[in-house]
């Protein structure tokens, strides 16, 4: 027999073996752990209404994550959705001072959105620039805008039936914002695993050149995953808003690193190529039931923040790191 022949199974492994080992059960685990966990660790998380305040620490965020999904396994990222957020609830506030009503202020924060997503993929498709170089700048310049605009002040007054879609209930504890982000997940994952544009994005983030060559519209794809990218952050706009019932310019600050950790944790590679929907869901309630669990042990919010940007540090190196010691 050859020294260097390898050996084959006699047959291959289910698909139920395949999917116990996938990233999405052992992530499906660590939820289950941190809900354990928490039900010990305060006598206040086993209760309907604070699980369902619980979700506001997450839905807005996962939202923005389902589409940043989608464009970073086409290979690109945009770092400006925290300010695109800033940027449209500012053209609300001064919406609501000259006395538009909800559905105006909802066309508002989409518009606005959808503008700075165009913005975006117009610099990175059209002009050929790097899209972290790009929306490295246009967080700063989204941002500033709404600094220019407001400064030290904030805008209020919205109408009551704006606070519907951060405050309202469709059912009992079911709040508005976690029906559409269930909504959203199913659509985002039709999208992305059941259609040809699914594929493409596949396709794109595995090998552009290749894409080319099979007729795919490489920049029209990625210019539409901006598009989406932006709406989806003035959606969460309009959402935050709503709760928070006032418009800072400080507001969503940070928000980019928990997008983009949550869109890592579910296992999208931050090289592109890789990644699926009901993994960044799946992620969404670990971060929440993090967050939230910390927060009722009164841990500080800057704690917070360390553990977010660690556990971004370690999703991203602990793959590396185990295929290095696989090696060896």
């Amino acid at each position: 027999m050859n020294s260097t022949s390898h050996f084959v199974p006699d047959r291959l492994q289910s698909p139920l073996a395949r999917r116990l080992k996938s990233w999405e059960t052992l992530l499906l685990g660590v939820a289950v752990a941190i809900f354990i966990a928490n039900s010990f660790a305060s006598p206040y998380f086993l209760n309907a209404w604070n699980l369902s305040d619980a979700t506001f620490n997450f839905t807005e965020k996962a939202m923005i994550a389902f589409a940043m999904a989608l464009l970073i396994i086409s290979g690109e990222i945009d770092l400006s959705v925290a300010s695109i957020i800033a940027l449209a609830s500012t053209a609300m506030g001064a919406a609501v001072q000259l006395g538009v009503g909800t559905p105006g202020l909802v066309a508002i924060g989409l518009g606005v959105g959808l503008a700075a997503g165009a913005f975006n993929g117009f610099l990175v498709t059209r002009l050929g620039l790097p899209s972290i170089v790009v929306t490295i700048g246009t967080m700063s310049l989204f941002r500033g805008i709404a600094f220019i605009v407001l400064g030290d002040q904030a805008y209020r007054g919205y109408p009551e039936s704006f606070a519907y879609f951060g405050q309202g209930y469709v059912w009992w504890v079911l709040s508005f914002e976690l029906v559409l982000f269930a909504v959203l997940a199913v659509i985002y994952g039709i999208v992305l695993h059941k259609t040809n544009f699914g594929r493409a994005i596949y396709a794109i983030g595995n090998n552009p050149t290749g894409a080319v060559f099979s007729g795919i519209r490489v920049q029209r794809v990625k210019f539409t995953l901006f598009l989406l990218t932006g709406l989806m952050s003035g959606i969460a706009a309009i959402c935050l808003t709503s709760r928070l019932g006032s418009t800072r310019p400080s507001i969503a600050v940070g928000w980019e690193l928990e997008v983009v950790t949550m869109v890592v944790l579910g296992g999208v590679s931050i090289l592109g190529g890789s990644g699926s929907i009901p993994g960044v869901v799946i992620a969404a309630f670990v971060m929440g039931l993090v967050t939230f669990g910390l927060g009722l042990l009164n841990v500080p919010g800057i704690v917070m923040s360390i553990f977010i940007g660690a556990m971004l540090i370690a999703v991203i190196a602990l793959p590396r790191l185990w295929t290095m010691w696989r090696r060896h």
